[in-house]
Parts: structure tokens; C-alpha cells; sequence
């Protein structure tokens, strides 16, 4: 295992929240993503300060947060990620809870490779 795969995946985890959260109400709030996440306010702001360091994010005045473009491409990926996995997960008989919190689970350790050839198989055993 790479030593910064926590780090990669606490980074996955928060933009993909970060855009979930955006796309709910229409903007981020540190609280917000703490109260998603279930952490605390205090992690929160660590973890922002990192991110916005690696250029993922912004904040304005009001402390609002945006998902920069380099950001949004990380967190469209995990989202899509979990939906498809979610969505699979649910289609072989796994209840919504725990196709929701394996997707979670998978999502950031799944290879494209991987995760390309799901896609494929999903779309070829479609029933339409």
C-alpha cells in the first residue's frame, strides 16, 4: 500500500462530499461537510487547509467553499464511482445501506482497469 493512500482517500472523501453537498444546496459550508462526513469542525478545517494547498479548493470571504477544476475532476470520479458501484451492488440483491457503504469502501481502491470492465459489463447486461 502506498504510505499517502489515507491521505488520498480523506482528499477523495471530501470533495466527493463537498460536490454531493453543492449539488444538494447549492453551496458548501465547513459545517456542512462535517455534519455529512460525521466529523468534527476541527478536522474539517485541517483537511481544507490541505486541500486548498493542493489547489482543490477555495473559499471566499464568507467561507464558502468551491471545488476548484482539478478538484471536480477528482470528485466527479469518486461520485461516479460510488453511484455505480451502489447501483450494482443493489442489482445483485445487497440491501441500499450496505451497497452504499461498500461502494464506499471500494470506490477508492478499485482499478480503472477494474472499474472500466464493471462498467462494461453493467452496460452489456442491461435489460431494457
Amino acid at each position: 500500500m502506498k504510505p499517502d493512500t489515507k491521505s488520498e482517500k480523506t482528499t477523495e472523501d471530501y470533495l466527493e462530499a463537498m460536490l454531493v453537498i453543492k449539488q444538494k444546496n447549492g453551496y458548501v459550508r465547513s459545517i456542512d461537510v462535517a455534519q455529512y462526513l460525521g466529523v468534527t469542525k476541527p478536522s474539517v478545517t485541517y483537511t481544507t487547509k490541505r486541500l486548498k494547498e493542493k489547489g482543490y479548493i477555495v473559499m471566499d470571504k464568507d467561507n464558502y467553499i468551491s471545488i476548484t477544476d482539478s478538484g471536480m475532476e477528482i470528485a466527479e470520479k469518486i461520485l461516479d464511482r460510488h453511484n455505480t458501484l451502489t447501483a450494482f451492488f443493489i442489482s445483485i440483491g445487497v440491501d441500499k445501506e450496505t451497497a452504499k457503504e461498500d461502494a464506499c469502501k471500494i470506490e477508492h481502491d478499485i482499478s480503472a482497469e477494474t472499474f472500466n470492465a464493471l462498467c462494461k459489463y453493467i452496460d452489456k447486461n442491461k435489460t431494457n
